[in-house]
């Protein structure tokens, strides 16, 4: 009696580590018993871990971390007392690891969903200086509009996954580390706020995951996860690009005892190109740079093998001319950003075996941003007035809490609450139609933003071979303290638009059903049907804004966007080198949030945020990995989208048309060699078909396609030096319409990593 509870007290300690010998922080580790009990934990900065074993007798230890293959391995009685040492592989397209489809470790193989991981070596062979272009290597993924966030106003930078109501707001949840990353005010997303230098993997989920995440989530979620902090290390990574260029980034960590940091900073400025087609350019017309700053830390404590807490501080900003200036007073169309951001969270493992976590956020960020027209005139873009200054504090807090349960090895329970509250305003002053000088008008709208929501998740293991998911989510959200106060400042007296606006909220249940079931251990077949929201922003809301003659005027009347959707999916994995990935899915929503033509006059347009009536976005997904070898990477995608308008009373005549901003047809191709002996050789090439820049599908935009090239090579052990190309043959890729406008021409650069590590 007395040694079997000695056996059944036992730590199973170890360490993990890559088919490199580094060490890999942050792997979930389970301790499987034969009856099913289970213990759980994560390796630390060091990568080991300990944990108790539930029981006397041989055991399964499970090891899952991003990126690499799930590792399993029986461990007996007699080999409990010796520290482990499991090695982990790169995984394939199916086995990679990821925590953000269903809120806990799962292989991708496994996830009842459409579901990519972008993995760090992915990271590092992209040329690509910004988040957005990295990811672009995924074909459902595309910004509002076809141009890099290199060049494109902030408020155009929202994501659209498989062209889910594509706009300058998400309806994709981006998170950091599981904690939201989108801005407050307006939902689009600072792309060059993202910190790749210390960024594990970026995990992908196409589908809907309202019914966990809540509101942004009705097209998906994007998380990057954060590397975990190693001892002593320091990478610093130097680079100058075309058109004047540089970039820095910097990574560094050290683990003392039980605490890891790691301090991560990016600084970039350019030069920039010009945006306008040469044939259009006038004198308004230059070239569109930006610079931004952006430094980030973080701390980890494992105060025991089941509490583990972190903060994090982060200091961002960002200025941009946006490749056009005032012939009055040349003053610059331009926009800034400062934004500081803190948060803070915690794990604990309680004596049931359960898991609590929980996460704290706080971002405080002004934004200011001004606009240029150009009146019609002979010769063509001579004339150039300011029209209006904007400048938009905003102030966001949120939370989160969740509690997981292993009731038994066939299920799996999650439940949990989040809430948010955004409060901002959009300042604005209104300029004289003359020489755009003068002050004539002033403007404050906005209001606060309140939303809660409780979700439960059950997964249940029906069989050796089956497993349905289950998960349903209740949101409430209300808009109060609404307002849109102007006052003419030659009389100083209120306009006939200034008014308290009323308060409005609503309630949405969001359900989704899931299953997966394996034919065999080469393929397997899924599919999901469920329900999606998402509420309109502030800046949807209460804030205008203008590119070039086109005016989009806010609307404080918008209700929430409904979404009914579901996918059937197939994964086969012929052999261990080769795996495929195919998904069906149809996406219907009612009263999308468009961006509505009113008027036309001459070259100038009005628009006006409307809800939509009904949309439907149907299509085909595929994905396909191959591995040669050792060294040799062969994958790409393809997307078939087809999204149009199903339903409008207030204009029949969009009926059948297409959505602006989504072509039917996008694919990728990516290539990489890598032989540490020699060299890391990557290429990679994006396929766009033809779309439209507005909602009468009248401006057509042609397809194109861009190829990027990498390359890299070890000099010493320390120092690895890369150069890289986007837009390797220099294509013109049409952007927009009203003026024409342009995206990125060929950027190359070249650089060194320096890299020191303690061994």
């Amino acid at each position: 009696m007395i040694a079997t509870l000695l056996l059944a007290l036992t730590t199973i300690t170890g360490v993990v580590r890559d088919a490199t010998g580094a060490v890999v922080p942050g792997a979930m580790i389970v301790v499987r018993s034969g009856t099913g009990v289970e213990r759980q934990t994560t390796s630390g900065p060091d990568g080991r871990f300990a944990i108790d074993a539930p029981e006397a007798g041989a055991v399964t230890v499970i090891v899952r971390a991003g990126g690499f293959a799930e590792r399993a391995l029986s461990v007996s009685d007699r080999e409990r007392s010796a520290p482990l040492e499991i090695v982990v592989a790169p995984a394939s397209l199916l086995e990679a690891v990821t925590v953000t489809a269903a809120r806990t470790e799962q292989r991708i193989g496994d996830v009842p969903a459409s579901l990519s991981v972008l993995r760090g070596e992915d990271i590092r062979r992209s040329p690509a200086v910004v988040a957005d272009d990295v990811l672009r290597q995924m074909p459902s993924f595309s910004l509002f509009r076809r141009t890099s966030s290199l060049s494109s106003h902030p408020t155009a930078q929202g994501v659209s996954l498989r062209g889910l109501g594509p706009s300058g707001v998400s309806r994709t949840l981006v998170l950091l580390d599981d904690v939201p990353f989108n801005d407050p005010f307006g939902g689009w997303v600072y792309w060059t706020r993202v910190p790749l230098a210390s960024a594990d993997r970026i995990e992908v989920v196409d589908s809907s995951t309202s019914s966990l995440y809540g509101n942004y989530a009705m097209g998906g979620v994007i998380n990057i996860v954060s590397a975990r902090a190693q001892r002593r290390t320091v990478e610093i990574k130097p680079q100058y690009g075309s058109r004047h260029s540089p970039k820095v980034d910097l990574f560094a960590s050290d683990v003392w005892g039980r605490v890891g940091a790691i301090v991560d900073a990016s600084v970039f400025d350019t030069d920039g190109y010009p945006i306008v087609i040469a044939g259009e350019r006038g004198r308004v017309d230059n070239d569109a740079t930006v610079n931004f700053k952006t430094i980030n830390a973080k701390v980890d404590f494992a105060a025991s093998d089941r509490v583990g807490v972190f903060g994090r501080i982060g200091y961002f900003r960002e200025r941009r001319d946006n490749g056009k200036a005032s012939t009055i007073d040349q003053t610059e169309e331009a926009n800034s950003t400062r934004w500081t951001s803190a948060s803070g969270g915690l794990r604990v493992g309680l004596a049931d075996q359960s898991t609590l976590q929980a996460r704290l956020f706080v971002d405080r960020e002004t934004f200011r941003s001004n606009f240029l027209a150009v009146p019609a005139a002979n010769p063509p873009r001579s004339i150039g007035r300011m029209t209006l200054n904007q400048r938009v504090p905003t102030t966001g807090v949120g939370g989160m809490a969740q509690w997981s349960k292993a009731f038994s090895a066939a299920q799996f329970f999650t439940a949990g609450a989040d809430w948010r509250w955004v409060d901002g305003d959009s300042n604005e002053d209104a300029l004289d139609a003359v020489t755009g000088t003068q002050v004539t008008l002033t403007r404050v709208s906005g209001g606060t933003q309140r939303s809660l929501g409780f979700f439960v998740q059950d997964m249940i293991a029906a069989s050796a071979r089956a497993e349905i998911t289950l998960s349903a989510r209740v949101d409430r959200w209300r808009n109060y303290d609404a307002h849109n106060l102007e006052t003419t400042v030659a009389t100083g007296q209120p306009t006939a638009n200034s008014r308290l606006l009323p308060d409005r909220d609503d309630t949405v249940a969001s359900p989704r059903a899931a299953a997966i079931f394996h034919l065999s251990d080469r393929i397997s077949v899924w599919g999901d049907i469920g329900a999606g929201f998402r509420a309109p922003t502030l800046n949807e809301l209460y804030r205008q804004f203008r590119v070039g003659t086109v005016l989009t005027r806010a609307n404080d009347q918008l209700g929430p966007e409904r979404q009914v959707g579901g996918e059937i999916g197939v994964n086969v994995a012929p052999s261990r080198n080769l795996t495929l990935r195919t998904t069906w899915f149809d996406n219907r929503v009612r009263n999308p949030v468009s961006n509505i033509t009113q008027t036309i006059v001459g070259a100038q347009i009005t628009r006006q945020r409307q809800n939509l009536g009904r949309t439907r976005v149907r299509g085909l997904q595929s994905d396909v990995e191959y591995r040669l070898g050792s060294y040799w990477r062969v994958s790409g995608g393809y997307l078939f989208d087809r999204a149009e308008v199903r339903e409008f009373a207030a204009d029949p005549t969009l009926v059948g048309k297409l959505l602006p901003q989504v072509p039917r047809h996008r694919g990728s191709l990516q290539v990489a060699y890598a032989d540490p002996r020699f060299a890391t050789l990557a290429v990679q090439a994006q396929f766009v078909g033809r779309q439209f820049d507005d909602d009468q599908n009248r401006l057509p935009l042609r397809g194109y396609n861009v190829w990027d090239a990498h390359a890299s090579r070890a000099i010493t052990r320390n120092i690895e030096a890369f150069a890289g190309v986007q837009n390797l043959f220099d294509r013109e890729v049409i952007v927009g319409t009203n003026p024409t406008t342009i995206g990125a021409p060929r950027m190359a650069n070249v650089g060194v990593r320096v890299r020191f590590a303690a061994r």
